[in-house]
């Protein structure tokens, strides 16, 4: 009887495993929840609900981690997406990027699940990825190619911030060209560590220097090894054509920017800002400072940091204050503008700031952009 019904969902035959699942989600009726399948033997499934995640794990052979959900709307409907990976430990002279010993991985797969139905569709995002390919030959229709991908879903295609979080960790020895240099680790980065935690890349929108418009990208700024002061920062880009391009924009290394941890620090000694935090920060209520944003102004450099409190009885935190680091100042404000109307005086000064040439962020011209696939691209140093 299974077989039958099978057979006639949606009026196709039952090919692969993201057909199976798509009938059995529409048979049992379960709009919000997912179900993963495993073959037992011929003509056999088991049916076990799970959520979409759990349900990606299952079903597909191709991805070894997944990040997390990601829910968006598309031509009036919910979709979550996901990023999957190919990955192996068996890649020859290469350095494991992860604890249990993967020495390669490539974000080959993107995922979109149906929030409504659980419609489930996989998509090969790196055709050249010989391991997705040949995971698409084993299991015929699972994967689709990408230009295949709704238009208003590929709008919000995203860099993953997992892969990301690898390849600054290995770039920041792996930059370094010149043997001797490598060899003797004299131009190591790091990246910065605020409290006792490591800063996460982050997303943000803005224009990249010596671009027309700005675009969604994944950024992370690094550190000389040992040292506080800002040495370089990486982006990853995620619209259209510049999607999965790294850029790299170092800086001088005869003139001292300040790093995250230095700005981190004098935030904390401005007299302003301590005593508004040691005022909400008591009981009753607790201060939450949120990710310190490094973002590149066209031809300057600013650093964001927002304020949350939190009342003991309170789910949801609310946002208080906003704080701007821009060269020596620092200034409190209710919100961003507030913040930078207090630094630069008003609103034409502050758009003046565009013009303004500052040499820690000034290119070097004549440089390439990097393929898709490629290693990440250096424009060299910000040079005055």
């Amino acid at each position: 009887w299974l077989q039958k019904r099978l057979e006639v969902v949606g009026q196709r035959p039952i090919n692969n495993v993201a057909d199976v699942t798509n009938y059995v989600l529409l048979e049992l009726g379960h709009p919000l929840h997912a179900f993963d399948l495993a073959h037992v033997q011929e003509k056999k499934i088991i049916v076990r609900r799970a959520r979409a995640g759990e349900l990606l794990r299952t079903l597909d052979g191709v991805n070894r981690t997944l990040t997390a959900d990601n829910l968006v709307i598309a031509d009036g409907r919910l979709f979550w997406m996901q990023d999957a990976y190919t990955t192996t430990t068996q890649y020859p002279y290469s350095s494991p990027a992860t604890s249990d010993g993967v020495t390669y991985i490539r974000n080959s797969v993107k995922v979109v699940v149906d929030a409504y139905n659980g419609t489930t569709t996989f998509y090969l995002a790196d055709p050249h990825d010989p391991l997705a390919v040949t995971l698409g030959r084993i299991f015929p229709g699972l994967l689709k190619p990408l230009d295949q991908m709704p238009a208003g879903l590929r709008a919000h295609i995203r860099y993953p911030e997992d892969i990301f979080t690898l390849q600054t960790a290995m770039y920041s020895t792996y930059h370094m060209t010149n043997p001797a240099v490598f060899y003797n680790k004299e131009d190591q980065w790091s990246i910065p560590v605020l409290g006792n935690k490591r800063m996460v890349p982050y997303f943000t929108v803005m224009k990249l220097p010596d671009e027309s418009k700005e675009e969604f990208i994944l950024m992370l700024p690094f550190t000389p090894r040992l040292k506080d002061n800002l040495a370089a920062w990486m982006v990853a880009r995620s619209d259209g054509e510049n999607y999965g391009q790294l850029v790299v924009y170092t800086f001088p290394k005869q003139k001292l920017i300040f790093g995250p941890k230095q700005m981190v620090a004098r935030i904390n000694q401005d007299p302003t800002v301590s005593q508004q935090i040691t005022l909400w920060d008591q009981s009753g209520s607790s201060v939450i400072r949120d990710t310190l944003l490094v973002i590149p102004i066209e031809n300057s450099l600013i650093y964001i940091q927002p304020l949350y409190l939190k009342a003991e009885d309170a789910r949801i935190p609310e946002l208080k204050r906003v704080v701007v680091g821009y060269r020596d100042q620092i200034a409190m404000g209710l919100d961003l503008e507030d913040a930078l109307i207090k630094i630069f005086g008003s609103t034409p000064e502050l758009a003046a700031l565009k013009q303004e040439r500052v040499p820690e962020m000034q290119l070097r011209p004549g440089q390439q952009a990097a393929p898709r696939t490629g290693p990440a691209r250096r424009p060299g140093p910000l040079q005055g």
